[in-house]
């Protein structure tokens, strides 16, 4: 007869929101486990944000090394080992694994690799892997299965030619001399950073009309600019057609909004960044039915589904697809399934783009702003006029905030340029306070640093920034 154990709560997924999840109710003292089906950490630590990052300090500090010479030091023979390269991300990707599995340890989950499917609520069972055939009796039920990478329509994902974020993140001997990047939201902008920053060829291409769509259009100009002088080529408004994937290379079309005229292109490799589909796959009995909207599970503000008992938290429940909002939602979720106090939904959120320059920003764009008809105003500061950026020779780029027109009511805050994603949090926390843009100014940044640029672009909003 199968095992059957019960538990206060069993997650599903163990990325940022599950593993974080898992961890809350071990420390409100539940009886919880946690199934993911790879690798704890889910994607974020072993796809995704962890080892790019670590791929693109490779890439900043091989760049670091051949301006060498402007900061007075003579550095020769500047080379790269590709393989070393990636190596280096898949070990940090593992350490920080490793670092869950001890967290998940220390709050005393239990934790299962394998497939995971709740089969009527209240029941797990575990359906693949080396635990298949284990049942769990359990009170809830988090659902944090994320979702994995959108592909092309009819194009198979080979590793070789055609890759997603996965595979480019897999190690490899050398870098791809040419490459076709579609997508040029943060994955895509970050991949053609790396891979031109050793070597290739990149050509980005985004059907929208400004790349990092999200972001402030001012930002997108910019990093278009800056993307293009480091070589990268980059089409905007265009859609890729009639993609032929050979043995030794991949030919496509682009065709510029508007235009009737292709233009033929090929490549050594196509990496598709087209975003992120839902992956409830095999999570859910074919008789359990929840309510979805575009594959996403629909939630209400304790993150419970529309089958009571059953809850879901992180990238499974639609955008922003972060995985610091995971885990904030996962952490708010479990609290209220067990009647502790919560913040509910996520509304003042970061979002971050490590390529370089980098990019951070929160809350309303401009072009928001005013599609929304607010009386708002616009505080900017360039990091050329910041000392500790000139100092550092980290000038590219600027702080730009935009703030009501009365009150000076925070609605959104955007930097592009060195450490922009270690800066946000000030404009976080000040929104989470209410604070004013006036406020901000009147807060003293020590000098020189780059927070100072914050306190500038919302003084520039009244016209008393001092350094420009």
């Amino acid at each position: 007869m199968a095992e059957t154990v019960e538990y206060d709560l069993i997650v599903i997924g163990g990325g940022p929101a599950g593993y974080a999840g898992a961890i809350r109710a071990g420390q409100l003292g539940k009886k919880v486990a946690c199934i993911e089906l790879e690798r704890a950490g889910g994607t974020c630590l072993n796809w995704g944000c962890i080892p790019t990052k670590a791929l693109l300090k490779s890439a900043e500090f091989y760049r670091s090394l051949q301006k060498a010479a402007t900061f007075g030091i003579s550095v020769k023979d500047v080379g790269f080992d590709f393989a070393q390269v990636m190596d280096r991300s898949r070990g940090v990707a593992g350490q920080m694994t490793k670092g869950v599995e001890f967290l998940l340890r220390k709050n005393k989950v239990d934790y299962f690799v394998g497939r995971a499917q709740v089969t009527v609520p209240g029941m797990v069972e575990i359906t693949a892997g080396e635990h298949k055939g284990k049942f769990f009796k359990t009170k809830n039920v988090l659902l944090a299965t994320g979702c994995k990478p959108r592909q092309l329509p009819g194009i198979a994902v080979d590793g070789a030619r055609v890759l997603t974020s996965r595979e480019a993140l897999e190690p490899r001997p050398n870098p791809p001399k040419s490459i076709v990047i579609i997508g040029a939201g943060a994955i895509g902008v970050e991949f053609a950073y790396f891979y031109n920053a050793f070597g290739s060829k990149v050509t980005l291409v985004e059907m929208l009309p400004q790349v990092v769509p999200v972001e402030d259009e001012d930002v997108a100009r910019a990093l278009q600019r800056s993307f293009e002088k480091q070589g990268i080529t980059v089409h905007v408004g265009t859609k890729v057609e009639n993609v032929r994937v050979g043995k030794t290379k991949v030919e496509l079309s682009l065709v510029k909004n508007g235009e009737t005229n292709s233009t033929e292109l090929e490549a050594e490799t196509l990496l598709v960044a087209i975003g992120v589909v839902p992956n409830l796959e095999g999570a859910l009995a074919k008789n359990l039915t929840l309510e979805l909207d575009r594959g996403y599970v629909k939630v209400n503000d304790n993150y419970e589904s529309s089958v009571k008992g059953i809850y879901a938290a992180g990238d499974i429940i639609g955008p922003p697809w972060l995985a610091h909002v995971a885990t904030f939602e996962a952490v708010n979720a479990v609290a209220g399934m067990f009647g502790h106090p919560h913040a509910g939904r996520v509304k003042i959120f970061p979002g971050c783009t490590y390529c370089q320059p980098q990019i951070a920003s929160v809350g309303l764009t401009e072009k928001t702003a005013k599609e929304k008809k607010l009386d708002y105003k616009v505080g900017k500061f360039p990091f050329t006029a910041s000392g500790k950026a000139v100092a550092a020779g980290d000038t590219e780029g600027f702080v730009k905030v935009v703030s009501d027109a009365k009150t000076g009511e925070i609605y959104g805050a955007h930097i592009l340029g060195h450490e922009a994603p270690e800066l946000i949090a000030e404009y976080v926390l000040a929104m989470n306070l209410e604070a004013s843009v006036d406020e901000v100014h009147r807060s003293i940044h020590a000098h020189p640093t780059l927070s100072e640029a914050l306190m500038e672009a919302a003084a520039a909003t009244s016209g008393e920034a001092i350094h420009i």
